[in-house]
């Protein structure tokens, strides 16, 4: 067992510890002494884009299967238990991992420990909950398929990166999910649902000692914990990130347009991409941004306009997304299109960059006033990054972006083949030779 300092605080408070246990289960925590409440995450290091054909839909499949029951506690017992203490526990799907997690009283720490590692090591996965659950996910899959913003998203993911891991929606389809045999989901499980690949992250008024003795009691009731302390370390690339340029037209006979127009963006590591995040806050980043500003208030041809970026192990997403009436689809990609130009051609003022910069550094420091955010920073930063960059390091970061590598990145991301998505009533409609 090893202990590292990640970062020292100050004055007691802010410290970030990690202990990597035998079988490399790593825990991370992060000391908040003036709070009475406690965050935890259980990161697996395992997402929709590691699939492969035959399991597809299976991550998202076993983030509702772990709920189902383990050998000491059912359905119900898992949820009433944290419920019960006024807590909240829950799970999401990515593309390159899975995070389970629960937010309650400091004082009831070990018992969403003890709920979370039980859950994450010894779900049953029965026939019964298997069925019961691809219901469930079909459910899901369908009001997903209702909302033409979510599914606009998809559907440019599926143009920019084509039929790969990547590039196919996080739920699965409705033909992945009816045909995933409990076989497969038990295999992918106990393949991938490993010490080695697991982050436990915990946020909160905890002393790093007595998160640790809490983790590795609870595996090793699982018989979880064994072998040397070597954990997977963080991906730098993955299965099926060829990009292509083209258009994909869903018809729908929808009351709205919407459409999704972007590239490829940065990877998580660029260094860049502190840059690129001050260009997308002036872009479309918010009201006061040049695509709000030109698309809502000067034209009023829509009610939603924003940029927005997207970063993985090997590739990344820059894409502006617009709902229109459909009569107002052609006059927004060309505005979209011709902002795009200039911003390549002229750059951003020294406005927008400070306006940008300000936008992003109150956006991060906002953002982790209380315990679940910070629990998720350090665990997805354990999980997908090699250091833990203090608050004030990101800040320093954002306000050394200069105009010139605003515009090198805009020059760079900007100039690459557009992609475009779009769902609306327009049958066999040729987009093409707005994004040409």
């Amino acid at each position: 067992m090893t202990t590292t300092t990640l970062h020292p605080g100050k004055d007691g408070a802010g410290v970030v510890r990690r202990t990597v246990l035998p079988g490399g289960l790593r825990v991370v925590t992060e000391t908040m002494p003036t709070v009475r409440s406690v965050a935890v995450g259980m990161w697996v290091g395992i997402g929709s884009r590691d699939e492969a054909p035959e399991h597809t839909g299976a991550t998202h499949f076993l983030e509702h299967l772990l709920f189902k029951g383990t050998p000491t506690r059912d359905a119900m017992e898992i949820s009433a238990s944290i419920e019960g203490i006024g807590g909240e526990i829950n799970a999401f799907t990515a593309k390159e991992y899975t995070c389970y997690y629960a937010r309650v009283l400091d004082e009831d720490l070990p018992l969403a420990l003890g709920v979370l590692a039980d859950v994450v090591t010894s779900s049953l996965i029965t026939a019964e909950d298997v069925e019961s659950e691809r219901g469930v996910i079909l459910e899901e899959i369908a009001m997903h398929d209702d909302d033409p913003s979510d599914v606009v998203h998809e559907a440019f993911s599926a143009a920019l990166y084509g039929d790969s891991p990547i590039g196919r929606p996080i739920l699965g389809t409705v033909d992945s999910i009816n045909e995933l045999p409990r076989e497969r989901i038990v295999e992918y499980y106990r393949t991938y649902y490993q010490p080695p690949r697991t982050v436990v992250s915990v946020a909160g008024n905890v002393r790093h000692e007595d998160v640790v003795e809490l983790v590795a009691r609870a595996y090793e009731r699982a018989g979880a914990l064994s072998g040397a302390t070597e954990f997977a370390p963080p991906r730098t690339s993955g299965p099926g990130a060829e990009t292509h340029s083209r258009v994909r037209v869903v018809d729908r006979p929808t009351e709205q347009a919407n459409m999704v127009l972007g590239t490829t963006g940065m990877t998580r590591t660029d260094d860049r991409r502190f840059a690129l995040g001050v260009l997308n806050a002036a872009l479309g980043g918010g009201m006061s941004s040049r695509l709000f500003q030109e698309i809502r208030e000067k034209r009023g041809l829509a009610y939603s306009a924003y940029s927005y970026t997207s970063a993985y192990a090997d590739t990344g997403q820059f894409g502006i997304y617009v709902g229109c009436l459909p009569t107002k689809i052609d006059d927004v990609l060309k505005i979209c299109r011709d902002e795009v130009l200039r911003v390549v051609a002229e750059g951003i003022t020294e406005e927008e960059i400070a306006r940008g910069k300000g936008q992003m550094r109150g956006g991060l420091v906002l953002g982790l006033e209380d315990t679940g955010s910070r629990m998720s920073r350090i665990g997805k930063n354990e999980l997908v990054y090699d250091e833990l960059m203090s608050v004030d390091e990101v800040l320093s970061r954002i306000e050394s972006v200069t105009p010139e590598d605003i515009g090198e990145v805009a020059r760079d991301v900007l100039s690459r083949p557009l992609t475009l998505a779009v769902i609306g009533p327009y049958g066999d409609k040729d987009f093409t030779p707005a994004i040409a």
